[in-house]
C-alpha cells in the first residue's frame, strides 16, 4: 500500500478518537475555563505521567440512542461522562477516573456505571491506587437505552466500597458534588476539595423534590462546612492544586523515597515552653521531625485538639498523630477520637508504621462531654490503638496523664514497640492540679487562710511534679527512655522502619461506636 493510503477502518478509528479530544468540544471548554476551571482531561494530563495513559472505555457513549442520534451522541457524550484508565503517577502505577462535567453535568449514566465497575474490578486484581475525580450531580434519570426501574441493583457502589482497606483511594471533589457522585467521594480514603465545591448526599433538584425548599447548588454543602464536620480531608484552591495534592496523597503509598533533607533537630528542644502550662503549636513540632518539604496534614479544621498527618522521616512514610495544647489543652474529646482512630486504621490498612506525639492532660470530662457518646467514642481509639499491626512509637512530649495518654499508646505505654519522653515531660493517673485537689481536699480545707492554703497547694503540686516527671517514672520503668528532643527521629528511625507488623492481629473488630 502507498504510504499516503490510509485504510478506511484507521481512518475511522482517528476520526472517532479525536471526538473524544477537548478539542472536539472547544464551546464546552471555553465555558469550563471561563468559570476558572479545567476539563476532566486536563486534569488527568495533569496528573498521569506522560505517555504512560492507557483508557479505558472511551468510545461509551450516553445510553440514550432512543432519544438521539448516535452521531450526535459520541460528539457530544464522549467516554459517557467518565473518563477512567490506568497509568502512572512520578512512576507509580495506579488508576485514575474522573467524571466530565461538560457532559451532562457530570451525571452518572449505565454505560458509565458498567465502565467504573470494569475499572473498580482491574483495580482489586492489580492492587492499584486511584484517584477518583468525582464531581458531578449524581444519577442520571434520562438514560433509556436499558430497561430499568430504580437502577438499584448496580454494582459501583459496592465494588467502590469493597476496596476499602484493599487499595489507597483518593477523591477529588471540585465544584459540585452531589448524590451518587458524593457517595463515591465519601468512600474515599483520602478526600480533597477545592474552595468553592458543594457536596452533598442530595442536590438542589432532590431537595426540592422532597419538599424541603429550594436551595442553591453552592448552599448544599460548601466547602467551609465540609471541612469543618470532616468530610474534607485537605483543602485546596484549585484544580491545579486539587492534583498536585492528589499526587502528594498518593505518594505516602509508594515505599520510601531516596532523597530527602531534615531541619535542624536541635530546633525540638525550643518547641515546647518550659512554663508547663503555656500552650504550643504542636504542628511545629511535627514539621521538625518530618522530612521537609513531607508533611500532609488530614482534617486541620475538625477537632483541632488532635492531629493526624501524613509524613516521611528519612525517606520513609509514615502516619502521626498528635494533641494539640491550643484546643481544650489537648483534652481527647468524641471528634478527636474518631479522627485519630481513623487515621491509625488507615495507617494500619496500608503499611504506614505510626508515630503517636502525646501532650494530653486526658479524655474530656463533664456533663456536656458526656452527651456526645464520649463513652464509646474514646473507646474507639483503644481499641483502634491496641490492634495496630503496624509498628508504632509514642514520644510523650510534656502531659501524659491518665487514659487518654494510654489512648495515645494503644491502651498501655508498653503497647507500643517503644515509649519515650521527652526530658521535660511528666506523667500520671491524672492532671497534677486535680490529683493535688482531690487528694489533699481535707488537708487543703483545715487551713483557712486562703494565702496559706493556695501556697500549701502550690508546694504539694511542685511535689507532684518532681514525683511525676518523666525522669522519675523512668526509674519505675513507666517509659522506655527519656530523651533529648533532639534524639527524637534517631529513635524513630531506630524503632518504626524495618520492623515487620505484629503478628496474630488478623481479626476484624467491632467497631464501639
Amino acid at each position: 500500500m502507498a504510504d499516503e493510503e490510509v485504510r478506511p477502518d484507521l481512518l475511522e478509528l482517528a476520526r472517532r478518537r479525536d471526538l473524544l479530544t477537548d478539542a472536539a468540544r472547544p464551546e464546552a471548554v471555553r465555558r469550563r475555563h471561563d468559570a476558572g476551571r479545567r476539563t476532566a482531561r486536563e486534569n488527568l494530563d495533569d496528573l498521569i505521567d506522560a505517555g504512560s495513559w492507557v483508557e479505558y472505555g472511551g468510545f461509551a457513549i450516553a445510553g440514550q440512542r432512543s432519544r438521539r442520534d448516535p452521531e450526535e451522541l459520541q460528539r457530544a457524550t464522549p467516554a459517557d461522562g467518565l473518563v477512567a484508565g490506568l497509568g502512572r503517577v512520578a512512576g507509580q502505577r495506579c488508576a485514575a477516573l474522573s467524571y466530565d462535567y461538560t457532559v451532562l453535568a457530570g451525571t452518572q449514566g449505565l454505560t458509565g456505571h458498567r465502565k467504573a465497575d470494569r475499572l473498580f474490578e482491574v483495580v482489586e486484581r492489580l492492587r492499584l491506587p486511584v484517584v477518583f475525580f468525582t464531581e458531578g450531580g449524581g444519577g442520571r434519570p434520562g438514560d433509556t437505552d436499558y430497561p430499568v426501574v430504580g437502577g438499584l441493583d448496580l454494582m459501583s457502589f459496592a465494588l467502590w466500597a469493597r476496596l476499602s482497606g484493599v487499595v489507597p483511594r483518593v477523591g477529588v471533589a471540585s465544584g459540585l458534588c452531589f448524590a451518587g457522585n458524593a457517595a463515591l467521594f465519601g468512600m474515599c480514603d483520602i478526600t480533597i476539595a477545592t474552595e468553592g465545591s458543594s457536596i452533598g448526599m442530595g442536590g438542589p433538584a432532590m431537595i426540592e423534590g422532597g419538599g424541603l425548599g429550594t436551595v442553591a447548588p453552592g448552599d448544599v454543602g460548601p466547602s467551609a462546612v465540609q471541612v469543618a464536620n470532616g468530610v474534607v480531608d485537605v483543602l485546596v484552591a484549585d484544580d491545579a492544586a486539587a492534583v498536585a495534592a492528589a499526587k502528594q496523597a498518593l505518594s505516602y503509598f509508594g515505599g520510601p523515597q531516596e532523597q530527602w533533607a531534615a531541619p535542624d533537630q536541635r530546633l525540638l528542644r525550643d518547641v515546647v515552653p518550659l512554663n508547663r502550662r503555656e500552650a504550643y503549636d504542636v504542628r511545629r513540632v511535627v514539621e521538625l521531625l518530618a522530612d521537609t518539604g513531607s508533611l500532609l496534614e488530614l482534617r486541620p479544621a475538625f477537632a483541632p485538639g488532635m492531629v493526624t498527618a501524613l509524613a516521611r522521616i528519612e525517606g520513609h512514610p509514615l502516619g502521626v498523630i498528635a494533641n494539640s495544647s491550643r484546643h481544650m489543652a489537648g483534652a481527647i474529646t468524641s471528634d478527636g477520637a474518631d479522627k485519630a482512630a481513623r487515621f491509625l486504621q488507615l495507617c494500619d490498612a496500608f503499611g504506614l508504621p505510626v508515630l503517636s506525639l502525646c501532650d494530653t492532660p486526658g479524655i474530656m470530662v463533664g456533663p456536656d462531654a458526656e452527651k456526645t457518646a464520649l463513652v464509646r467514642h474514646a473507646a474507639r481509639l483503644f481499641v483502634a490503638g491496641a490492634n495496630l499491626r503496624v509498628p508504632f512509637v509514642t514520644v510523650v512530649l510534656r502531659k501524659g496523664y491518665g487514659l487518654g495518654a494510654m489512648a495515645m499508646a494503644g491502651g498501655s505505654f508498653h503497647v507500643p514497640l517503644a515509649t519515650v519522653a521527652w526530658s521535660m515531660a511528666e506523667v500520671g493517673g491524672m492532671g497534677l492540679e486535680g490529683a493535688v485537689r482531690l487528694g489533699f481536699r481535707k488537708e487543703l480545707a483545715a487551713i483557712d487562710d486562703e494565702t496559706e492554703r493556695t501556697a500549701a497547694y502550690e508546694r504539694l503540686v511542685a511535689a507532684a511534679y518532681q514525683q511525676g516527671r518523666a525522669l522519675s517514672a523512668a526509674t519505675y520503668y513507666e517509659v522506655d527512655d527519656v530523651i533529648d528532643p533532639a534524639e527524637t527521629r534517631s529513635w524513630v528511625r531506630a524503632t518504626l522502619f524495618g520492623a515487620p507488623p505484629t503478628a496474630g492481629r488478623q481479626r476484624r473488630l467491632v467497631d464501639t461506636w
